[in-house]
């Protein structure tokens, strides 16, 4: 099993000093953060989704087999709720694709009151072409159905793994053969850090759900004081520990 670990963005202040060389400018964080993890999820496209050149300029500074997922923009997700999903789907691909063989999936996050709608899903799914690994993260119970997980199986999309205070906030569906986790918010002592017996339970869980030619990615959302890059650094010190 290919477990890649990293966060979701890299572009946090107050990761400066606590991650980042204090001098260090960050147009130069980007390939910094390369020099410890293998991927990173571009969650500030979800805000305003980068122009393609800027995209090919960070796939040119990052190494070869380094992995950036992108959330899709709001505008698809938020605004549009999957409705009418050409133009906006069409206009993230012409943009992140800048990103060559340094794509990886894009996260299609829906808003947390967006009841499920699988004509929309299937709709949706159906502008990204096969080679383009899509994961969708629900917010919302109604989506935890046969009918939505059929969808997601035949578009070969992941259901996101996702938690809250360390529990899970989605049904472990395994939807397609890789998979997709975003850890939000741990409930350690000092919040919102994952205590390692929750990230054990964790990488038990991806163990036991997928086989060892898998891939499956894990990025952590709790950035506030660099909680994030603190965990990321510690799964991936025990998933390495599993498959020496």
């Amino acid at each position: 099993m290919a477990v890649r670990v990293g966060t979701c963005g890299w572009q946090y202040d107050d990761w400066r000093d606590a991650f980042y060389p204090h001098d260090l400018a960050k147009t130069k964080w980007l390939p910094a953060y390369a020099e410890t993890f293998d991927t990173v999820e571009c969650d500030n496209a979800f805000y305003r989704l980068p122009t393609r050149e800027t995209f090919e300029k960070w796939a040119a500074s990052l190494p070869d087999g380094f992995t950036m997922a992108v959330k899709a923009s709001r505008f698809l997700t938020h605004i549009k709720r999957l409705k009418d999903p050409e133009e906006p789907v069409k206009r993230l691909l012409e943009s992140c694709t800048g990103l060559g063989d340094r794509l990886g999936p894009i996260l299609v996050q829906l808003p947390p009151t967006m009841k499920a709608d699988v004509e929309r899903l299937d709709g949706c799914l159906r502008q990204f072409p096969r080679d383009v690994k899509v994961a969708v993260e629900p917010r919302h119970d109604t989506w935890w159905t046969d009918d939505v997980r059929r969808v997601l199986e035949r578009h070969a999309a992941a259901l996101t793994w996702s938690d809250r205070l360390g529990k899970p906030a989605a049904p472990m569906w395994r939807t397609t053969s890789w998979g997709y986790v975003r850890l939000h918010q741990g409930r350690e002592e000092f919040p919102p850090d994952y205590g390692n017996s929750t990230l054990r339970r964790w990488l038990r869980q991806i163990d036991e759900t997928w086989s060892t030619s898998d891939e499956v990615l894990v990025y952590f959302n709790n950035d506030p004081g660099a909680a994030a890059v603190r965990n990321a650094k510690s799964l991936r010190s025990m998933t390495n520990r599993l498959v020496s």
